[in-house]
């Protein structure tokens, strides 16, 4: 099997886009203060970020476009809370103040994308799903939000809201080009967009492509091993709107993304023997969803599909994995009725249909299962000074009945620009098909052991609380909040026969865990001219495994964001960011090893050469932070230092 990963050539990539796009350069964003900030991921509904009844934060896709970002873990890795761990195999998720990306439900506009940690191992393919020339912006929550969402929202939620041109005809494109400093790790970003009205604004519609490309980072301990995979993927997608009235809105869409990935590596038993793996990803979503407005209340009713395939292939007579598809049928509703004596109510249904073909699942190699939901919200507003969120979900499992996930949340502004926060709620994630089936076997950890499914697992869940209070006075506002999230019953493997006889042992899926997670944030900001700006994130966490008493893996307990941002005129806009990532405990043969803290900055500068062409350029991982070379422990492989250049277009 070759190797189908060359390098498309930075200048190349970057001729297509000089020569094939008109441009229209972005001017200056005004400070935030002067843009106040639309949410709608903390309640299903439209609000103001600072009205919100959750801790959020909003990454623009302005500023995601400024740098080559290749999914959403790039994307958000700046946020407060927010640390980026490995997955296995070369690949990353997102964990939020301290619980695994496991626990992180992945939307994009406000709809589901398939789970597909839940099945398979080492994945990391819910990130990619949309390109950066598409993203409007994401909305993080950092805290549970099972309530609205149901299953897998025990962390938060991460919503990537797409773009909708609604004022007129928009095109533009976008050229980002990295080199790595020393062998491997160049990118190349390609991507298009067109969108707007057709028909006055009855017709609507919005089509995007890219390509993006990133090289195998060979390890500078064993160069026949892949430090960092190589990436390949397109995508695209078509969604058109009709309005047919005022405040009536009927939208359809159709995504698809093709994703490459490829990395050498070694084997693990037997002969030494160095051999390619591959995974090939397919995945596609078909949505359609009406929206409708009217005096009393709004509703919106859904129905959409997710599809991902996967396919493996290696090398060197190495078995590969069997072929695995996961599929999604969602259909959800809500109505939400206004003026109720300041009271807002929102309730709804959501069916899911969840299916698995694997060969490993079962004999049949398949299994599915059915979700229903209930939910209800309200929002009852004390005049302009505050509001009490309170609302509760239940979702049916055949192997559990009904699980509710209650939430209460008061936000309280006492004075202009002062906000008090506290809320509590109760969130959990059922095992996934795999986990439950009893006729699930799969060889593990090179051969050393082979897990088997437990249909007698009972839900994770976990209690969350939270109290925080911001000040904003324009030029300068600081926050502040403390957390503590109670886990129980967490899904584990643990030997249950021939344990340590290596070929021999038999593990399976047990609820043994009960962890604590509880800490603080601090954020503030300043703006002391209006052509510069700071801001700075810190959290702490303390991850403690109750069963064990130990501490839990990857969760560094000091964590530290910082961006300056300066625009020296209308034109142009240069932005340093720095990460802190704190001592960290991993666990080498059960014991307990303490990773060193490191810090990662990055440099970009975006200028607007005229009205037609924006060049981007700058500098991720400035002073070349190696862990692999610092320790094989670290789960993930930071890229080093990366040059990139790029060209931002449209009209």
């Amino acid at each position: 099997m070759s190797k189908r990963y060359g390098m498309c050539r930075p200048w190349a990539c970057t001729g297509v886009v000089l020569c094939g796009c008109a441009v229209a350069a972005t001017a200056a964003p005004q400070p935030a203060h002067d843009l106040p900030q639309v949410v709608v991921t903390a309640t299903s509904l439209r609000q103001r970020l600072e009205e919100a009844p959750a801790t959020m934060s909003v990454v623009t896709g302005a500023e995601i476009r400024r740098r080559p970002v290749q999914d959403v873990a790039e994307a958000v890795e700046n946020e407060p809370g927010i640390v980026i761990n490995g997955v296995g195999m070369t690949r990353r998720g997102i964990s939020i103040r301290g619980m695994s990306n496991e626990h992180l439900l992945t939307l994009t506009d406000g709809r589901r994308i398939n789970d597909s940690a839940a099945n398979m191992a080492h994945v990391d393919f819910d990130l990619g799903w949309v390109p950066s020339i598409a993203i409007d912006r994401i909305e993080v929550v950092r805290g549970p939000l099972s309530a609205l969402y149901g299953s897998e929202a025990l962390a938060g939620v991460v919503n990537v809201i797409t773009r909708r041109p609604e004022e007129g005809l928009e095109t533009s494109a976008l050229a980002l080009t990295g080199f790595g400093e020393g062998a491997g790790g160049d990118s190349t970003q390609v991507a298009a967009l067109i969108g707007g009205p057709l028909a006055g604004e009855a017709l609507g519609v919005i089509a995007w492509g890219e390509y993006r490309h990133r090289d195998r980072t060979p390890s500078p301990l064993d160069p026949r091993q892949s430090e960092l995979e190589a990436r390949k993927a397109w995508s695209a997608s078509l969604i058109g709107w009709w309005s047919p009235a005022a405040g009536q809105r009927i939208e359809v869409g159709q995504a698809f993304i093709d994703d490459d990935r490829a990395r050498d590596t070694v084997t693990t038993s037997g002969p030494t023997l160095y051999y390619e793996y591959q995974d090939h990803i397919r995945r596609a979503q078909t949505h359609g969803a009406y929206t409708g407005s009217w005096g009393w209340g709004d509703v919106q009713v859904r129905a959409y599909r997710s599809e991902l395939r996967r396919v493996n292939e290696r090398n060197q007579d190495q078995e590969p994995t069997h072929p695995t598809q996961a599929t999604d049928v969602v259909a959800d509703g809500r109505v939400t009725l206004n003026g109720l004596a300041n009271n807002r109510l929102t309730f709804g249904a959501e069916y899911r249909n969840e299916s698995l073909h694997d060969q490993t699942v079962n004999e049949r190699g398949r299994a599915s299962v059915d979700h229903h939901a209930v939910f209800v919200q309200d929002e009852w507003h004390f005049g302009e000074r505050g509001a009490l969120t309170v609302g509760a979900r239940f979702d049916h499992h055949p192997a559990y009945g009904w699980q509710t996930s209650p939430r209460a949340y008061l936000v309280l502004t006492p004075a202009d620009g002062v906000a008090l926060r506290a809320g509590v709620g109760e969130a959990f994630k059922a095992p996934s098909l795999k986990q439950l089936s009893p006729g699930y076997v799969t060889v593990a950890a090179g051969g050393r052991f082979i897990i088997t499914g437990n249909p007698a697992l009972q839900p994770e869940t976990g209690t969350s609380y939270e109290l925080g209070a911001s000040v904003d006075r324009r030029v300068w506002s600081i926050g502040a909040s403390v957390f503590q999230s109670d886990l129980d019953n967490l899904v584990q493997t643990a030997c249950i026969e021939n344990c340590g006889i290596r070929g021999r042992e038999r593990r399976a899926y047990i609820n043994v865990d009960r962890a604590r997670i509880r800490g603080a944030e601090l954020s503030g900001a300043l703006t002391p001219l209006r052509a510069l700006s700071l801001s700075a994130s810190y959290t702490y966490v303390e991850p403690r495994d109750l069963s064990t008493r130990q501490e839990l893996a990857e969760r560094p307990n000091h964590s530290a964001k910082v961006k300056i941002a300066w625009r020296p005129s209308a034109a142009s806009e240069v932005n340093v960011r720095g990460r802190y990532i704190g001592k960290q405990t991993l666990y080498q043969d059960s014991r307990p090893v303490r990773l060193d803290a490191y810090s990662l900055w990055s440099f970009d500068v975006s200028h607007a050469l005229n009205d037609r062409l924006t060049l981007k350029a700058g500098v991720d991982n400035v002073f070349d932070e190696r862990l692999a070379e610092r320790s094989a422990l670290y789960s993930f492989a930071e890229p080093g230092r990366v040059f990139f250049v790029g060209l931002g277009a449209g009209f």
